[in-house]
Protein backbone atom coordinates (compact mmCIF):
# COMPACT_ATOMS: atom_id res chain seq x y z
CA UNK A 1 0.00 0.00 0.00
CA UNK A 2 0.60 3.68 -0.60
CA UNK A 3 0.43 5.90 1.94
CA UNK A 4 2.68 8.67 0.91
CA UNK A 5 3.12 11.00 -1.86
CA UNK A 6 6.70 10.46 -2.52
CA UNK A 7 10.24 8.45 -1.33
CA UNK A 8 13.37 9.12 -0.53
CA UNK A 9 16.59 8.24 -3.20
CA UNK A 10 20.05 9.16 -3.30
CA UNK A 11 20.84 11.95 -6.24
CA UNK A 12 24.02 10.11 -7.84
CA UNK A 13 26.65 8.22 -6.89
CA UNK A 14 29.15 7.81 -4.05
CA UNK A 15 31.66 5.84 -1.85
CA UNK A 16 33.69 5.99 1.12
CA UNK A 17 36.34 4.41 3.15
CA UNK A 18 36.96 2.66 6.41
CA UNK A 19 39.24 0.97 8.04
CA UNK A 20 39.03 -1.30 11.12
CA UNK A 21 42.14 -2.94 12.51
CA UNK A 22 43.61 -3.88 9.52
CA UNK A 23 40.77 -4.63 7.23
CA UNK A 24 39.50 -1.79 5.12
CA UNK A 25 35.69 -1.45 4.10
CA UNK A 26 34.78 0.51 1.01
CA UNK A 27 31.58 1.95 0.83
CA UNK A 28 29.54 2.38 -2.40
CA UNK A 29 25.66 3.24 -3.04
CA UNK A 30 23.69 3.63 -6.70
CA UNK A 31 20.78 5.32 -7.24
CA UNK A 32 18.66 2.34 -9.58
CA UNK A 33 15.42 1.24 -10.62
CA UNK A 34 15.32 -2.16 -11.53
CA UNK A 35 17.09 -5.41 -11.09
CA UNK A 36 18.82 -5.27 -14.54
CA UNK A 37 20.72 -2.23 -13.37
CA UNK A 38 22.03 -3.39 -9.93
CA UNK A 39 23.37 -6.77 -11.57
CA UNK A 40 25.11 -4.69 -13.49
CA UNK A 41 26.40 -2.71 -11.02
CA UNK A 42 27.79 -5.36 -8.75
CA UNK A 43 29.82 -7.24 -11.81
CA UNK A 44 31.43 -3.79 -12.39
CA UNK A 45 32.53 -3.65 -8.45
CA UNK A 46 33.67 -7.09 -8.93
CA UNK A 47 35.69 -6.22 -12.30
CA UNK A 48 37.18 -3.16 -10.54
CA UNK A 49 37.90 -4.89 -7.08
CA UNK A 50 38.77 -8.51 -8.05
CA UNK A 51 41.13 -9.32 -5.11
CA UNK A 52 38.79 -7.89 -2.42
CA UNK A 53 37.88 -11.22 0.04
CA UNK A 54 34.14 -9.83 0.31
CA UNK A 55 31.40 -7.83 -1.58
CA UNK A 56 28.08 -7.78 0.43
CA UNK A 57 25.59 -5.70 -0.39
CA UNK A 58 21.87 -4.89 -0.04
CA UNK A 59 19.56 -3.09 -1.81
CA UNK A 60 15.60 -1.90 -1.67
CA UNK A 61 13.42 -0.89 -4.89
CA UNK A 62 10.04 0.65 -5.47
CA UNK A 63 7.77 3.56 -4.11
CA UNK A 64 6.06 1.11 -1.89
CA UNK A 65 9.73 -0.56 -0.89
CA UNK A 66 8.54 -3.80 -1.28
CA UNK A 67 10.99 -5.39 -3.10
CA UNK A 68 14.43 -6.03 -0.94
CA UNK A 69 17.33 -8.31 -0.61
CA UNK A 70 20.52 -8.39 1.40
CA UNK A 71 23.52 -10.68 0.75
CA UNK A 72 26.72 -12.02 2.86
CA UNK A 73 28.80 -12.89 0.72
CA UNK A 74 30.73 -14.94 2.13
CA UNK A 75 31.08 -13.47 5.91
CA UNK A 76 29.31 -14.88 8.67
CA UNK A 77 25.28 -15.16 8.31
CA UNK A 78 23.40 -11.70 8.69
CA UNK A 79 27.29 -10.07 10.11
CA UNK A 80 27.18 -7.94 7.04
CA UNK A 81 24.04 -7.98 4.37
CA UNK A 82 21.49 -7.16 7.48
CA UNK A 83 23.58 -4.40 8.62
CA UNK A 84 23.47 -2.81 5.36
CA UNK A 85 20.20 -3.25 4.54
CA UNK A 86 19.37 -1.65 8.20
CA UNK A 87 20.86 1.19 7.42
CA UNK A 88 18.91 1.66 4.02
CA UNK A 89 15.90 1.13 6.21
CA UNK A 90 17.03 3.72 9.11
CA UNK A 91 17.44 6.73 6.36
CA UNK A 92 14.38 5.38 4.66
CA UNK A 93 15.44 5.34 1.46
CA UNK A 94 14.42 2.85 -1.72
CA UNK A 95 15.84 2.61 -5.39
CA UNK A 96 19.04 2.12 -3.82
CA UNK A 97 22.17 -0.40 -4.03
CA UNK A 98 24.00 -0.42 -1.05
CA UNK A 99 27.83 -2.14 -1.50
CA UNK A 100 30.67 -2.49 0.35
CA UNK A 101 33.33 -4.24 -0.94
CA UNK A 102 36.04 -5.95 2.11
CA UNK A 103 39.83 -6.23 2.01
CA UNK A 104 41.01 -8.76 4.74
CA UNK A 105 43.77 -6.91 6.79
CA UNK A 106 44.63 -10.06 8.67
CA UNK A 107 42.85 -9.10 11.96
CA UNK A 108 39.86 -11.08 12.93
CA UNK A 109 37.07 -8.92 14.00
CA UNK A 110 34.48 -11.65 15.57
CA UNK A 111 30.44 -11.42 14.46
CA UNK A 112 29.70 -8.23 16.99
CA UNK A 113 33.21 -6.61 15.22
CA UNK A 114 31.96 -7.44 11.31
CA UNK A 115 28.13 -6.28 12.31
CA UNK A 116 29.69 -2.88 13.52
CA UNK A 117 32.06 -2.27 10.70
CA UNK A 118 29.71 -2.95 8.05
CA UNK A 119 26.65 -0.98 9.74
CA UNK A 120 29.20 2.14 10.27
CA UNK A 121 30.48 1.63 6.22
CA UNK A 122 26.71 1.20 5.24
CA UNK A 123 25.96 4.54 7.47
CA UNK A 124 29.01 6.46 5.97
CA UNK A 125 28.38 6.61 2.55
CA UNK A 126 24.82 6.90 2.84
CA UNK A 127 25.71 10.29 5.08
CA UNK A 128 28.05 11.21 1.90
CA UNK A 129 25.40 11.22 -0.27
CA UNK A 130 22.91 13.67 -1.62
CA UNK A 131 19.08 12.26 -0.43
CA UNK A 132 16.48 13.78 -2.74
CA UNK A 133 12.49 13.73 -2.78
CA UNK A 134 11.11 12.38 -5.32
CA UNK A 135 7.44 12.58 -6.52
CA UNK A 136 5.23 8.81 -6.45
CA UNK A 137 4.16 9.50 -10.38
CA UNK A 138 0.76 7.16 -11.60
CA UNK A 139 0.84 6.31 -15.43
CA UNK A 140 -2.40 6.14 -17.10
CA UNK A 141 -3.41 5.69 -20.65
CA UNK A 142 -6.87 7.82 -21.59
CA UNK A 143 -8.94 6.61 -24.62
CA UNK A 144 -11.73 9.17 -25.89
CA UNK A 145 -13.56 10.55 -28.55
CA UNK A 146 -12.66 13.17 -31.13
CA UNK A 147 -15.20 15.76 -30.04
CA UNK A 148 -13.67 15.67 -26.45
CA UNK A 149 -10.06 16.64 -27.11
CA UNK A 150 -9.74 19.54 -25.95
CA UNK A 151 -11.52 18.84 -22.65
CA UNK A 152 -9.09 16.13 -22.46
CA UNK A 153 -6.16 18.28 -22.85
CA UNK A 154 -7.59 20.83 -20.31
CA UNK A 155 -7.84 18.14 -17.84
CA UNK A 156 -4.47 16.67 -18.27
CA UNK A 157 -3.21 20.47 -18.51
CA UNK A 158 -5.26 21.69 -15.03
CA UNK A 159 -3.91 18.18 -12.94
CA UNK A 160 -0.03 18.83 -14.53
CA UNK A 161 0.32 15.52 -15.74
CA UNK A 162 3.06 14.68 -18.13
CA UNK A 163 2.29 13.33 -21.96
CA UNK A 164 4.33 10.10 -22.71
CA UNK A 165 2.67 9.23 -26.13
CA UNK A 166 -0.09 10.01 -28.04
CA UNK A 167 -2.19 8.80 -31.26
CA UNK A 168 -4.66 10.32 -33.14
CA UNK A 169 -5.64 8.44 -35.58
CA UNK A 170 -8.44 5.80 -35.92
CA UNK A 171 -7.93 5.58 -32.22
CA UNK A 172 -8.01 9.15 -29.96
CA UNK A 173 -5.46 7.81 -26.63
CA UNK A 174 -2.84 9.87 -24.82
CA UNK A 175 -0.30 7.91 -22.30
CA UNK A 176 0.73 10.22 -19.59
CA UNK A 177 2.32 10.54 -15.88
CA UNK A 178 1.05 11.93 -12.63
CA UNK A 179 1.67 12.79 -9.48
CA UNK A 180 -0.28 10.31 -7.26
CA UNK A 181 -1.50 13.14 -5.18
CA UNK A 182 -3.41 14.36 -8.33
CA UNK A 183 -4.76 11.36 -9.42
CA UNK A 184 -8.00 11.37 -6.80
CA UNK A 185 -9.06 14.63 -8.53
CA UNK A 186 -8.12 13.60 -12.02
CA UNK A 187 -9.69 10.18 -11.96
CA UNK A 188 -13.35 11.82 -10.84
CA UNK A 189 -12.65 15.05 -13.94
CA UNK A 190 -12.35 11.91 -16.62
CA UNK A 191 -15.20 10.07 -14.72
CA UNK A 192 -17.71 13.12 -15.13
CA UNK A 193 -16.36 13.35 -18.76
CA UNK A 194 -18.29 10.05 -19.39
CA UNK A 195 -17.10 9.50 -23.18
CA UNK A 196 -13.71 8.56 -22.11
CA UNK A 197 -11.77 5.63 -20.66
CA UNK A 198 -9.25 5.53 -18.39
CA UNK A 199 -6.83 2.88 -17.86
CA UNK A 200 -4.61 2.84 -14.63
CA UNK A 201 -0.93 1.01 -16.19
CA UNK A 202 1.70 1.44 -13.52
CA UNK A 203 3.67 3.42 -10.72
CA UNK A 204 7.06 5.07 -11.62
Amino acid sequence: MLFSDSYSTIKSPNQTILKERGSKFIGFIFPVVNESEIKNQLLQLKKEHPNANHHCYAWRLGADKSAFRFNDDGEPSNTAGKPIYGQIQAKDLTNVLLVVVRYFGGTLLGVGGLINAYKTAAAEVINSAVIVERFILFEYRIDFDEDVINHVMRILKINEAKIISHTYESQNSVVFQIKKQNSINLEKDFTDLYTTKLNYLKIV
